[in-house]
């Protein structure tokens, strides 16, 4: 039996061999590639230790006058440095402590990005019930409208958003901001699509025990829909958070602006600064991220009321 289990395990060995060098390869690629998607936060957050000095050593040449002194250019050659030579923390005494201007744009964004993502998630639960349950050809007129809506970029609505706004009289306030945003048609779509998936027969039997819609909704729908709404929660988020268009247009008050478009007018002498907030503005998104993995995932992979 030995001298037959050797003859048997061998041709198997022989066979791993090429799928395990496979792996080995796939797994090393994947490891570079990750890297240079990885390096430019990398870099950030390490040249965020950097002092000033050293800033302006390693990048003075990306940001240099002319002798007129009326015109700025990118130099030629530009160091740069991965690690520090000397860490410090100046920047971000400087940008917590000594500089409120900056946490005071950061609470903006934050004031913008989570009620919009929280509110139009609510509304797009209760349009998208409505989607997935009602019968009837004007049903799918209006929400064939949704998905022209969603297939238009930011620039297109901006005039409409803007005029409304106007009309409402609530340009440059948060409402400007607030209202287009909880309104928006990018949650309806993502949520009816999933609700769709869920068995009708989970529905007749609530039926046959008597639940109202709105029982069904909250005790059957709402349940089965929480990891596609919290995935489609952080994709708002920071879809809002990262928004840089709409402030510029419907806000003109700088204390309204969001840190995101005041990350744009930092000028060359803070390049210091700049990494400094760019690292503290990444914080809540990836901290949402790392938070909400699992409902990612539950929401990728729900297919109404059973998991695939």
């Amino acid at each position: 039996m030995s001298r037959l289990s050797k003859f048997r395990d061998g041709p198997v060995r022989k066979n791993r061999a090429p799928i395990i060098i496979k792996k080995t390869i796939i797994v090393i690629v994947s490891f570079i590639v990750a890297i240079f998607f990885l390096l430019p936060t990398i870099l950030t957050f390490t040249n965020s230790f950097m002092s000033k000095s050293e800033i302006a050593a390693n990048y003075g040449q990306i940001f240099a006058t002319t002798q007129s002194g009326g015109k700025v250019y990118i130099g030629k050659k530009v160091d740069l440095k991965l690690i520090p030579e000397m860490v410090t923390g100046e920047q971000y005494v400087t940008v917590l402590f000594k500089s409120p201007d900056y946490l005071f744009k950061f609470w903006n964004s934050v004031f913008y990005a989570v009620p919009i993502a929280l509110f139009q998630i609510l509304l797009a639960m209760g349009a998208s019930y409505a989607f997935a349950r009602l019968e009837g050809k004007w049903k799918d007129v209006l929400f064939f409208i949704y998905i022209i809506i969603c297939l238009m970029p930011y620039q297109v609505t901006l005039v409409p958003n803007y005029l409304v706004s106007d009309w409402l009289h609530i340009l440059n306030t948060r409402w400007a901001i607030w209202l287009p945003g909880i309104s928006s048609p990018f949650a309806v779509y993502l949520l009816t699509k999933h609700m769709k998936r869920i068995p009708k027969a989970l529905y007749e039997a609530a039926r046959v025990d008597g639940a109202s819609e709105w029982r069904m909704f909250g005790q059957i729908c709402m349940p089965l829909c929480k990891g596609s709404a919290f995935s489609v929660g952080i994709l708002i988020f920071i879809d809002y958070w990262n928004m840089v268009e709409q402030p510029l247009i419907l806000l003109k008050d700088d204390k309204l602006q969001p840190l995101s478009v005041f990350l744009s007018k930092i000028n060359a002498g803070e390049i210091g600064l700049a990494f400094a907030v760019a690292v503290i503005y990444m914080i809540p998104c990836i901290l949402l991220f790392l938070y909400g993995e699992d409902y990612l995932v539950e929401g990728i992979t729900t297919q109404g009321g059973v998991k695939g």
